[in-house]
């Protein structure tokens, strides 16, 4: 009796570990996809009509992987595309690639506080982002707002999604730390470090075009700086040409 009931639990057990392992089935695009990209995605404009194909299988992936949820506020259409967009940018360059480290995203309609709290009530509702931690392990937290924002201004060199996705990859080798070993040689971790100390004092000497916030930790500055590489890459390369090899090399890409 006692080999029956093992056996029915093992069965039960590798029949519920195959649903779990079994790739998710990924949508087809819709065709309309592309006009909203093209008007909103300025990384996506730039790409050649082959690449823009792949890009929107990317998305599609990416969507039928993480759950995203509104926390009183309506998910639409468009706040779905921006933020798989924004999976998408930082990792185009890596084939079949998943965020293992990420299950969902939570999305706030506006900022909130470091207590996750939103109302109009709330003192200190600063954060526009921020990939969580104990409890919110695995999960990300975006304000609307600055989902939209990250994309209506196509002239800044900011954008939060995309700050958080690479929080995510700095994350990839277990420790957050501004220090994105997982995607570079050991041989380029030194001049990295160099690098980034050199630019985060600039900032902080106001000698730089790479925002303050960069200049608070080795952390942020890694985010930071991806954003501006992302967002404005040819003036990024005129002005850090180093750091701009060295994303380049990180991201394995080379952005127009």
């Amino acid at each position: 009796m006692i080999y029956t009931l093992l056996f029915i639990v093992f069965v039960i057990f590798v029949c519920y570990a195959f649903y779990v392992m079994k790739p998710k089935k990924v949508g087809k695009v819709p065709k309309h996809w592309h006009a909203i990209l093209m008007q909103n995605v300025l990384f996506y404009k730039k790409l050649s009509q082959t690449k823009q194909a792949v890009f929107r299988k990317r998305m599609m992936l990416f969507l039928s992987e993480i759950h995203i949820e509104g926390v009183q506020t309506e998910i639409e259409e468009l706040d779905r595309i921006l933020i798989a967009s924004s999976g998408v940018i930082p990792v185009f360059g890596f084939s079949n690639w998943s965020y293992n480290n990420l299950s969902g995203i939570l999305v706030y309609p506006d900022s909130f506080n470091a207590d996750l709290q939103f109302s109009d009530r709330d003192e200190n509702k600063r954060i526009l982002g921020m990939v969580g931690t104990g409890r919110f392990e695995n999960q990300m937290i975006l304000s609307k707002k600055a989902i939209r924002l990250a994309f209506n201004n196509k002239t800044d060199k900011h954008n939060t999604p995309v700050h958080e996705f690479v929080h995510l990859l700095d994350k990839m080798d277990g420790e957050t730390d501004g220090i994105p070993a997982f995607f570079i040689g050991k041989e380029y971790i030194a001049p990295w470090l160099a690098l980034m100390h050199k630019e985060m004092e600039a900032i902080n000497k106001d000698a730089s075009d790479i925002r303050k916030y960069g200049g608070t930790s080795e952390i942020e500055f890694f985010a930071v700086a991806s954003e501006y590489f992302f967002e404005r890459p040819k003036l990024f390369k005129q002005k850090h040409p180093d750091l701009y090899r060295m994303l380049s090399e990180c991201f394995q890409q080379t952005s127009n």
